[in-house]
């Protein structure tokens, strides 16, 4: 079992009892009130993954006296920043990293229990944070939840193998996944002491965007997740099997994650495979691990992501899904319309060098894309299955297990970015719709038009963690989705409509394809 905890590192002052003080199950904490929305920021929920404990599943916070004050968001997790970011950090990166964040609105006490929103940041787990702006969850707390963040350790922190320390097994199996250990921790963490601050440990929503929507899916397929949340969300998450490493920890038939940490260690000049090579992997400095892995870096040694690891990972994700294993719980996944998409250089006539035996379809669902260039016609092509249909699938496949769910696509583009963002919404851009932080993101610019945007789209994902429906105030009509229609909420596209998709010929063949591919 993954348990949390905290060695004393700041100044622990005594305070009085008064409305942003609560008790948590390892200390007071004192957090403060503005303009209605009480926030707590920088409670740790794991000791600093520092020294003998980098490369550690979380370990227990020690308790505290007094009052702690955390009004302040603490340092997120060592990466090297990533310059484009659409949504940079606002803190300084750092190994000491693993803390949470609480939003409620003002007034809330103990017996309200309200529903609880836990948001997974993305950035292909090299990079990312919860202190970017854009992040706040003032105004989902407003509409009457409380919001959770947190961070999770990133890169070779995060994600990391080597022989020495499957050899050494600290942590009873626990290998490979570090940043994975830190999201179940923090969401363990809410089950502790969301209640003391007025939430519902027993109606908690999990979402993320991006690796975030990643990680909820890896939330849905593990077993050490079950019964720590009560519906998800997947946000540009991808879904099917390409998108998600399935290489293993450790493997004496091919490939696995020791090879990376082995191929690290002698960049870094590190021999061995025994305690002294793990003393002098943990000896190193931050930065050197951080070398070559993020967004924009250019890669100096190996590094391989999520690992399969056996107990928190058992298998391809997109398996789970298929096979009706996910937790069984109400579910919603969308991407966005212009959304990210690579894959290898299709040369000559895209349809035909990607499809194959499935050309004639592919080039009747394409239709109107006939005249595109190539690249722009690859890239939308990639878009469609990487990001939208597998989120289409994910939706189908829960549909059959017989849960209900829901599928969107985001397409609403602020006014200040339609002439540079014609070809629709990019990757990670909607998620200050949904956070109702348009004004954070686009300072002085946003109009009514993006307001009325982005309180339509908030109001379906809090309805959402309302009830398990995004259906009610504020929100557009969505129809459920069933296998026969296929329907789709369509954000910002000829207004906020739900029903057909326009795209269902895309998605069909993206579907056939994905499905020869794996057979």
């Amino acid at each position: 079992m993954i348990r949390s905890a905290f060695a004393l590192t700041s100044l622990m002052i005594a305070a009085p009892a008064a409305a942003q003080v609560v008790s948590l199950d390892v200390g007071q904490v004192e957090g403060e009130t503005v303009d209605g929305i009480s926030s707590w920021k920088g409670i740790p929920f794991a000791q600093p993954p520092v020294g003998d404990l980098r490369w550690r599943a979380p370990q227990p916070v020690e308790p505290w006296e007094g009052v702690r004050q955390v009004t302040q968001y603490a340092n997120d997790c060592m990466q090297i920043p990533f310059a484009a970011d659409a949504a940079p950090l606002g803190t300084p990166p750092a190994e000491d990293c693993l803390y949470v964040n609480v939003w409620r609105p003002e007034g809330t006490t103990a017996d309200d229990r309200l529903p609880v929103m836990f948001w997974i940041y993305g950035g292909g787990f090299v990079n990312g944070g919860s202190s970017p702006a854009v992040y706040d969850g003032s105004e989902l707390a407003r509409q009457g939840v409380i919001l959770v963040s947190f961070n999770y350790r990133l890169g070779r922190f995060g994600f990391f193998a080597h022989p020495a320390l499957t050899a050494a097994n600290e942590d009873n199996g626990l290998l490979g996944n570090y940043g994975y250990m830190d999201q179940v921790e923090a969401l363990r963490w809410v089950q502790r002491n969301i209640a003391a601050f007025g939430g519902d440990p027993n109606n908690v929503t999990i979402f993320g965007e991006s690796a975030g929507g990643g990680s909820v899916s890896m939330m849905m397929a593990s077993p050490m997740t079950r019964d720590l949340f009560d519906k998800a969300v997947v946000m540009s998450g991808g879904g099917r099997a390409g998108l998600r490493s399935t290489t293993p920890v450790h493997s004496d038939d091919g490939p696995d994650g020791e090879d990376a940490g082995l191929g690290f260690a002698e960049w870094a000049g590190v021999e061995g495979e025994g305690p002294e090579a793990l003393a002098a992997l943990r000896a190193l400095p931050a930065n050197t691990l951080a070398t070559g892995v993020g967004l924009g870096q250019q890669p100096v040694a190996p590094h391989s992501g999520p690992l399969m690891d056996g107990m928190i990972v058992l298998e391809a994700i997109d398996k789970t899904y298929a096979e009706g294993n996910a937790a069984p719980v109400p579910f919603m996944a969308g991407a966005n319309t212009a959304d990210i998409g690579f894959g290898p250089p299709l040369e000559g006539d895209v349809i035909a060098a990607h499809f194959g035996p499935l050309a004639d379809d592919a080039r009747e669902a394409y239709a109107n894309m006939a005249d595109l260039p190539a690249a722009a016609l690859r890239t939308v092509v990639y878009a469609d299955e990487m990001m939208v249909e597998p989120a289409r699938f994910m939706v189908q496949s829960m549909t059959r297990a017989g849960q209900p769910a829901w599928h969107y696509r985001a397409g609403y583009v602020p006014q200040v970015m339609r002439e540079e963002w014609s070809a629709g919404l990019p990757h990670a851009t909607e998620i200050p719709f949904f956070f109702r932080t348009i004004d954070a993101r686009y300072p002085d610019e946003t109009t009514p038009e993006d307001h009325a945007a982005t309180a339509a789209m908030s109001a379906a994902f809090v309805n959402f963690a309302k009830t398990g429906d995004p259906n009610g105030p504020g929100a557009p009509a969505w129809p459920i989705y069933d296998d026969e229609s296929r329907p789709v909420m369509l954000f910002g596209m000829d207004g906020n409509r739900g029903g057909e998709d326009p795209w269902r010929a895309r998605l069909d063949v993206a579907q056939a394809h994905a499905e020869r591919a794996s057979d």
